[in-house]
Protein backbone atom coordinates (compact mmCIF):
# COMPACT_ATOMS: atom_id res chain seq x y z
CA UNK A 1 0.00 0.00 0.00
CA UNK A 2 1.21 3.59 -0.73
CA UNK A 3 2.41 5.91 1.99
CA UNK A 4 1.81 9.18 1.30
CA UNK A 5 3.30 10.42 4.25
CA UNK A 6 6.71 9.55 2.38
CA UNK A 7 8.41 11.09 -0.72
CA UNK A 8 7.09 9.62 -3.82
CA UNK A 9 4.05 7.95 -1.95
CA UNK A 10 6.51 5.29 -0.22
CA UNK A 11 8.37 4.25 -3.81
CA UNK A 12 11.41 3.21 -2.70
CA UNK A 13 9.90 1.05 0.55
CA UNK A 14 7.74 -0.67 -1.73
CA UNK A 15 10.76 -1.75 -4.17
CA UNK A 16 12.81 -2.71 -1.09
CA UNK A 17 10.14 -4.97 -0.06
CA UNK A 18 8.82 -6.50 -3.16
CA UNK A 19 11.35 -5.92 -6.48
CA UNK A 20 14.53 -5.55 -4.85
CA UNK A 21 16.91 -8.70 -6.06
CA UNK A 22 16.59 -11.41 -2.80
CA UNK A 23 20.15 -11.02 -2.31
CA UNK A 24 19.66 -6.97 -1.89
CA UNK A 25 17.36 -7.31 0.15
CA UNK A 26 19.14 -9.85 2.59
CA UNK A 27 22.13 -7.59 2.71
CA UNK A 28 20.03 -5.01 3.86
CA UNK A 29 18.09 -6.72 6.43
CA UNK A 30 21.07 -8.41 7.92
CA UNK A 31 23.82 -5.59 8.15
CA UNK A 32 24.51 -3.90 10.73
CA UNK A 33 25.33 0.17 10.54
CA UNK A 34 28.54 0.05 9.54
CA UNK A 35 28.83 -3.20 7.67
CA UNK A 36 29.86 -3.06 3.87
CA UNK A 37 26.84 -4.25 1.75
CA UNK A 38 29.08 -5.62 -1.40
CA UNK A 39 30.81 -8.49 -0.69
CA UNK A 40 33.08 -7.47 -3.51
CA UNK A 41 34.39 -4.68 -2.05
CA UNK A 42 37.70 -4.56 -0.27
CA UNK A 43 37.25 -3.88 3.34
CA UNK A 44 34.70 -5.43 5.41
CA UNK A 45 33.57 -1.94 7.90
CA UNK A 46 33.96 1.62 7.15
CA UNK A 47 37.24 2.94 8.19
CA UNK A 48 37.25 4.36 12.01
CA UNK A 49 35.91 7.53 12.57
CA UNK A 50 39.46 8.79 14.00
CA UNK A 51 41.30 7.77 11.35
CA UNK A 52 39.03 9.35 9.01
CA UNK A 53 39.42 12.47 10.87
CA UNK A 54 42.95 12.50 11.77
CA UNK A 55 43.75 12.24 7.87
CA UNK A 56 41.07 14.52 6.09
CA UNK A 57 42.39 17.16 9.14
CA UNK A 58 45.97 16.73 6.96
CA UNK A 59 44.15 16.48 3.72
CA UNK A 60 42.03 20.07 4.69
CA UNK A 61 45.62 21.92 5.26
CA UNK A 62 46.84 20.58 1.84
CA UNK A 63 43.81 21.99 0.23
CA UNK A 64 43.87 25.21 1.44
CA UNK A 65 47.72 25.61 0.42
CA UNK A 66 46.66 23.95 -2.73
CA UNK A 67 44.07 26.82 -3.41
CA UNK A 68 46.48 29.58 -2.21
CA UNK A 69 48.47 28.25 -5.06
CA UNK A 70 45.81 28.21 -7.28
CA UNK A 71 45.07 32.03 -6.71
CA UNK A 72 48.58 33.42 -6.96
CA UNK A 73 49.58 31.25 -10.25
CA UNK A 74 46.48 31.88 -12.21
CA UNK A 75 45.92 27.89 -12.16
CA UNK A 76 42.47 26.99 -13.68
CA UNK A 77 40.99 23.51 -11.80
CA UNK A 78 37.99 21.88 -13.18
CA UNK A 79 36.72 18.58 -11.24
CA UNK A 80 33.71 16.47 -13.12
CA UNK A 81 31.82 13.90 -10.26
CA UNK A 82 29.85 11.49 -12.09
CA UNK A 83 27.71 8.12 -10.68
CA UNK A 84 24.95 7.01 -10.14
CA UNK A 85 22.31 8.32 -7.61
CA UNK A 86 23.64 8.11 -3.84
CA UNK A 87 27.11 7.26 -4.87
CA UNK A 88 28.58 9.97 -3.00
CA UNK A 89 29.60 13.13 -5.38
CA UNK A 90 27.70 15.76 -3.29
CA UNK A 91 29.35 14.69 -0.21
CA UNK A 92 32.56 14.44 -1.60
CA UNK A 93 32.63 17.71 -3.35
CA UNK A 94 31.35 19.07 0.12
CA UNK A 95 34.53 17.74 1.89
CA UNK A 96 36.86 18.89 -1.27
CA UNK A 97 35.37 22.37 -0.49
CA UNK A 98 34.88 22.81 3.29
CA UNK A 99 37.51 25.01 3.96
CA UNK A 100 37.99 26.63 0.80
CA UNK A 101 37.39 30.47 -0.03
CA UNK A 102 34.24 29.90 -1.70
CA UNK A 103 34.77 32.66 -3.53
CA UNK A 104 37.22 30.84 -5.77
CA UNK A 105 35.58 26.81 -5.48
CA UNK A 106 32.37 27.15 -6.64
CA UNK A 107 29.79 23.99 -7.48
CA UNK A 108 27.78 23.82 -10.91
CA UNK A 109 24.50 21.64 -11.21
CA UNK A 110 22.70 22.55 -13.84
CA UNK A 111 19.06 21.50 -13.87
CA UNK A 112 17.21 20.34 -17.23
CA UNK A 113 18.07 22.61 -19.98
CA UNK A 114 15.39 25.47 -20.81
CA UNK A 115 14.14 25.54 -24.17
CA UNK A 116 16.67 28.08 -25.16
CA UNK A 117 19.65 26.22 -24.00
CA UNK A 118 17.79 22.92 -25.40
CA UNK A 119 18.63 24.19 -28.87
CA UNK A 120 22.04 25.11 -28.41
CA UNK A 121 25.15 23.08 -29.27
CA UNK A 122 25.14 20.59 -26.43
CA UNK A 123 28.16 21.61 -24.44
CA UNK A 124 27.86 25.39 -24.78
CA UNK A 125 25.73 25.57 -21.30
CA UNK A 126 28.79 23.77 -19.32
CA UNK A 127 31.19 26.12 -21.41
CA UNK A 128 29.75 28.79 -19.37
CA UNK A 129 30.63 27.85 -16.25
CA UNK A 130 34.66 26.92 -16.88
CA UNK A 131 37.14 27.97 -14.35
CA UNK A 132 38.35 31.29 -14.74
CA UNK A 133 42.28 32.52 -13.14
CA UNK A 134 42.60 30.79 -10.17
CA UNK A 135 39.49 29.10 -9.60
CA UNK A 136 38.34 26.02 -8.68
CA UNK A 137 35.19 24.81 -10.17
CA UNK A 138 33.20 21.36 -9.17
CA UNK A 139 30.61 19.92 -11.66
CA UNK A 140 28.08 18.05 -9.91
CA UNK A 141 27.12 15.87 -13.14
CA UNK A 142 28.28 17.10 -16.56
CA UNK A 143 27.88 16.92 -19.96
CA UNK A 144 28.26 13.13 -19.53
CA UNK A 145 24.34 13.15 -18.51
CA UNK A 146 24.07 12.74 -22.03
CA UNK A 147 26.46 8.98 -22.19
CA UNK A 148 24.08 7.74 -19.00
CA UNK A 149 20.98 9.59 -17.87
CA UNK A 150 19.85 10.52 -21.12
CA UNK A 151 20.39 7.41 -22.55
CA UNK A 152 18.68 5.20 -19.73
CA UNK A 153 15.41 7.42 -19.52
CA UNK A 154 14.90 8.19 -23.56
CA UNK A 155 16.17 12.07 -23.09
CA UNK A 156 18.37 12.04 -26.41
CA UNK A 157 18.17 10.24 -29.31
CA UNK A 158 21.17 7.50 -30.21
CA UNK A 159 22.46 9.82 -32.80
CA UNK A 160 22.55 12.52 -30.66
CA UNK A 161 24.12 10.18 -28.34
CA UNK A 162 26.58 8.95 -31.14
CA UNK A 163 27.20 12.24 -31.96
CA UNK A 164 28.54 13.83 -28.60
CA UNK A 165 30.66 10.43 -28.23
CA UNK A 166 32.18 11.48 -31.30
CA UNK A 167 33.08 14.66 -29.80
CA UNK A 168 33.83 14.61 -26.27
CA UNK A 169 37.49 13.74 -26.78
CA UNK A 170 38.17 16.89 -28.73
CA UNK A 171 36.14 18.74 -26.43
CA UNK A 172 38.24 17.54 -23.29
CA UNK A 173 41.33 17.85 -25.13
CA UNK A 174 40.87 21.27 -26.23
CA UNK A 175 40.28 22.08 -22.29
CA UNK A 176 43.47 20.56 -21.57
CA UNK A 177 45.33 21.81 -24.32
CA UNK A 178 43.84 25.48 -23.14
CA UNK A 179 45.65 24.86 -19.66
CA UNK A 180 42.57 24.01 -17.42
CA UNK A 181 43.44 20.91 -14.96
CA UNK A 182 40.73 18.50 -15.99
CA UNK A 183 39.67 15.44 -13.21
CA UNK A 184 36.90 12.98 -14.01
CA UNK A 185 35.81 10.96 -11.44
CA UNK A 186 33.19 8.70 -11.36
CA UNK A 187 32.26 7.37 -8.21
CA UNK A 188 30.94 3.35 -8.21
CA UNK A 189 28.52 2.40 -5.43
CA UNK A 190 27.12 -1.03 -4.78
CA UNK A 191 23.29 -2.35 -5.58
CA UNK A 192 22.66 -2.65 -1.95
CA UNK A 193 24.09 0.10 -0.36
CA UNK A 194 22.47 2.76 -2.67
CA UNK A 195 18.78 0.87 -1.75
CA UNK A 196 20.68 1.45 1.82
CA UNK A 197 21.33 5.12 1.22
CA UNK A 198 18.07 5.75 -0.91
CA UNK A 199 16.13 4.12 2.07
CA UNK A 200 17.42 6.48 4.54
CA UNK A 201 16.72 9.40 2.56
CA UNK A 202 13.01 8.62 2.47
CA UNK A 203 13.05 7.99 6.04
CA UNK A 204 14.81 11.46 7.02
CA UNK A 205 12.97 14.61 6.91
CA UNK A 206 15.53 16.54 6.61
CA UNK A 207 17.54 14.32 3.61
CA UNK A 208 13.79 13.76 1.37
CA UNK A 209 14.64 16.65 -0.55
CA UNK A 210 17.72 14.90 -2.25
CA UNK A 211 15.04 12.10 -3.63
CA UNK A 212 13.68 13.16 -7.46
CA UNK A 213 11.72 10.53 -9.38
CA UNK A 214 14.55 9.95 -11.52
CA UNK A 215 16.27 8.02 -8.01
CA UNK A 216 12.96 6.24 -8.01
CA UNK A 217 12.35 5.05 -11.46
CA UNK A 218 16.28 4.59 -11.72
CA UNK A 219 16.17 1.88 -9.33
CA UNK A 220 14.18 -0.15 -11.72
CA UNK A 221 17.04 0.58 -14.51
CA UNK A 222 19.77 -0.91 -12.79
CA UNK A 223 21.67 -3.30 -15.99
CA UNK A 224 20.55 -0.38 -18.07
CA UNK A 225 22.69 2.22 -16.11
CA UNK A 226 25.40 -0.36 -16.04
CA UNK A 227 25.37 -0.79 -19.81
CA UNK A 228 25.24 2.78 -20.54
CA UNK A 229 28.25 3.32 -18.00
CA UNK A 230 30.35 0.53 -19.10
CA UNK A 231 29.89 2.03 -22.66
CA UNK A 232 30.92 5.57 -21.63
CA UNK A 233 33.36 4.88 -19.59
CA UNK A 234 35.66 2.44 -22.29
CA UNK A 235 34.61 5.61 -25.22
CA UNK A 236 35.80 8.31 -23.35
CA UNK A 237 38.30 7.02 -21.43
CA UNK A 238 41.58 8.80 -22.96
CA UNK A 239 45.28 10.05 -21.94
CA UNK A 240 44.39 13.46 -21.87
CA UNK A 241 41.17 13.48 -19.91
CA UNK A 242 41.20 9.80 -18.16
CA UNK A 243 38.27 9.11 -15.97
CA UNK A 244 39.11 8.15 -12.02
CA UNK A 245 36.81 5.30 -10.60
CA UNK A 246 36.39 5.42 -6.79
CA UNK A 247 34.43 2.63 -5.59
CA UNK A 248 32.62 4.24 -2.69
CA UNK A 249 30.75 1.75 -0.43
CA UNK A 250 32.47 3.39 2.16
CA UNK A 251 31.53 7.38 1.72
CA UNK A 252 34.91 8.05 3.84
CA UNK A 253 37.44 6.37 2.36
CA UNK A 254 35.71 7.48 -0.95
CA UNK A 255 35.93 11.32 0.30
CA UNK A 256 39.66 10.50 0.95
CA UNK A 257 40.77 9.30 -2.41
CA UNK A 258 38.87 11.77 -4.25
CA UNK A 259 40.87 14.38 -2.22
CA UNK A 260 44.49 12.38 -2.27
CA UNK A 261 44.36 12.15 -6.05
CA UNK A 262 43.60 16.01 -7.04
CA UNK A 263 46.26 17.07 -4.39
CA UNK A 264 48.76 14.48 -5.66
CA UNK A 265 48.05 15.67 -9.19
CA UNK A 266 49.10 19.25 -8.46
CA UNK A 267 52.32 20.75 -8.07
CA UNK A 268 51.38 23.60 -5.70
CA UNK A 269 53.26 25.50 -3.48
CA UNK A 270 54.32 23.58 0.01
CA UNK A 271 52.82 20.74 -0.98
CA UNK A 272 53.55 18.31 2.08
CA UNK A 273 53.24 14.35 0.35
CA UNK A 274 53.57 12.65 3.75
CA UNK A 275 49.99 14.60 4.70
CA UNK A 276 48.20 12.83 1.77
CA UNK A 277 50.22 9.66 1.21
CA UNK A 278 49.92 6.77 -1.06
CA UNK A 279 46.57 6.13 -3.12
CA UNK A 280 44.50 2.69 -1.90
CA UNK A 281 44.71 1.23 -5.26
CA UNK A 282 41.82 -1.31 -3.82
CA UNK A 283 39.27 1.84 -4.35
CA UNK A 284 40.55 4.13 -6.77
CA UNK A 285 42.25 3.19 -9.86
CA UNK A 286 40.82 3.48 -14.03
CA UNK A 287 38.08 2.29 -15.63
CA UNK A 288 39.17 -1.31 -15.00
CA UNK A 289 37.97 -1.33 -11.49
CA UNK A 290 34.79 -0.21 -12.22
CA UNK A 291 31.79 -2.97 -10.84
CA UNK A 292 28.13 -2.92 -11.81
Amino acid sequence: MADSSLPFDGAISAFYEHDAPDAVRAAIRDADKDDILDPGYPYDAEIKRKAYEREMEALQVELVKMQAWAKASGARIAIVFEGRDAAGKGGTIKRLRMNLNPRGARVVALSKPSDTEATQWYFQRYIDHLPAAGEIVFYDRSWYNRGVVEKVFGFCSDDQREHFFNQVPDFERMLVDEGIHLFKFWLNVGRAEQLRRFLARESDPLKQWKLSWIDVEGLKKWNAYSDAIRETLTRSHQETAPWTVIRTDDKKRARLAAIRHVLGALDYDRRDDAAFGTPDARIIGGPEIWSQ
